[in-house]
């Protein structure tokens, strides 16, 4: 790529191997020698907290990459609302100045998610891992006391199936889980290990945090089964955030848990547009409030709920589909590990939910007829609950051994949506 960079000024060469590897790249100095040769002091110049400090793009999961940016002060207020957010709970989730503290989100991932600052902030043990591979994490875990830690639900997945583990004391972990939807297997399996696990919502585009789930020395004496479901709800507005769910017309929908809405919201910290697009920038922020594309719904208590990004809702005739609701009822079927579900093309409702599957060895007798019929008739028992609509049964069932994803470990699902267009067009 190097010819294609004409702007880069000189590179310095980052590596973690005994030997120093080759290149053909005009590499100036290596960074540990760099370190070495310079002063551990730096006189930090002074400037207007509104001086630009980040900028990284989205992992465009749903359309193309976006540049957003935030300020020095946009920083110092999103930490300040993390530790009132999270040091402010009564006892679940609640953070404090001895946590050992290791990101299992890649720290390019929205500031991997503001919580460097926090734990800097308070003076926390922190511990980089290098290498998300299961057996180094679980390790570390282990080794260093880790009791503080984030994730998106693959990863979550990757640590508790993971052979290394089992032997693996979880049980001072706290683990907030993020990116994408957490399905309520993945929060029973994660309970079963003795993991504090729950759920934070945001986007890059708010730097990210807007909600979170910390539950009340109350709802700790629910039934087991009510616990789960608000551990992997979006949770609660996180203090300074003016959270709404509002229909096409930006008035509010009811707290009835049923009525959908797009999350918009307003916080100190939020970017104040995508770079160098000001078209995009424009619609963003729309109305005065940022459109978050992500449908929901409130319930009595105020938790908010995701349905589905505006972009994955599938539209069947006049039956609008949750994917992430059907996600959610495969994957509480025994033997599966991962779904995906997306909408392809059909001539007679337009769209039609697909499902792509990995499941345990020996799922259904090995055979894929068996595994998508078993499939398809768990989720009709949830339509005769009364749960979804029948057209929400997926007409097709695909079983595979992964699925793509981001370079966040999300299911990219505008790859899985490409990748089916282009086989019905084959």
């Amino acid at each position: 790529m190097a010819d294609r960079l004409p702007s880069v000024r000189k590179y310095v060469l980052l590596h973690d191997r005994k030997e120093k590897p080759t290149t053909r790249l005009p590499i100036e100095c290596e960074y540990e020698e760099m370190l070495e040769a310079n002063s551990p002091f730096f006189q930090f110049p002074d400037f207007d907290e509104n001086t630009r400090a980040t900028t990284f793009h989205t992992t465009g999961t749903t359309g193309h990459p976006k540049g957003v940016y935030f300020s020095h002060r946009q920083i110092v207020l999103h930490t300040l609302g993390i530790i009132a957010e999270y040091g402010g709970a009564p006892s679940q989730g609640r953070v404090h100045r001895e946590d050992v503290y290791m990101p299992l989100t890649p720290m390019f991932h929205v500031h991997a998610w503001g919580s460097p600052y926090l734990y800097t902030m308070m003076g926390s043990k922190q511990v980089y891992p290098g290498r998300y591979a299961p057996e180094v994490l679980l390790e570390l875990i282990a080794r260093e006391g880790v009791t503080a830690t984030h994730c998106v639900p693959t990863i979550l997945q990757m640590l508790l199936s993971a052979p290394a583990g089992k032997d693996v004391d979880l049980s001072k972990l706290k683990m907030v889980v993020g990116g994408s939807a957490m399905p309520r297997a993945l929060v029973r399996a994660a309970l079963a290990r003795g993991i504090d696990v729950y759920t934070g919502y945001g986007q890059s585009e708010s730097c990210p945090m807007l909600t979170g789930v910390h539950l009340t020395s109350a709802h700790l004496t629910e039934d087991p089964e009510a616990q789960v479901g608000r551990r992997a709800s979006a949770g609660l507005p996180a203090p300074l955030v003016d959270l709404r769910i509002v229909d096409e017309e930006m008035s509010d929908v009811p707290h009835d848990g049923e009525t959908r809405g797009e999350i918009v919201a307003r916080a100190p910290w939020l970017t104040m547009g995508y770079l160098n697009n000001p078209a995009a920038s424009e619609q963003l922020w729309a109305g005065g409030y940022l459109h978050t594309g992500d449908v929901a719904t409130w319930d009595a208590d105020g938790y908010v709920h995701i349905v589905d990004r505006i972009k994955d809702i599938i539209k069947s005739g006049g039956e609008w589909i949750s994917s992430i609701q059907v996600e959610d009822i495969i994957s509480e079927k025994s033997g599966v590990v991962k779904a995906a579900v997306v909408a392809v093309k059909d001539a007679k409702w337009g769209e039609r939910p697909m499902a792509l599957v990995i499941v345990e060895p020996g799922f259904a007798g090995g055979s894929a007829q068996a595994a998508e019929e078993a499939i398809r008739a768990h989720v009709r028992t949830y339509v005769d609950k009364g749960v979804i609509s029948k057209f929400a049964i997926p007409d097709r069932v695909m079983l595979v051994k992964e699925l793509p994803l981001t370079s966040v470990g999300k299911v990219d699902k505008a790859a899985l949506r490409e990748r089916h267009l282009l086989d019905e067009a084959a």
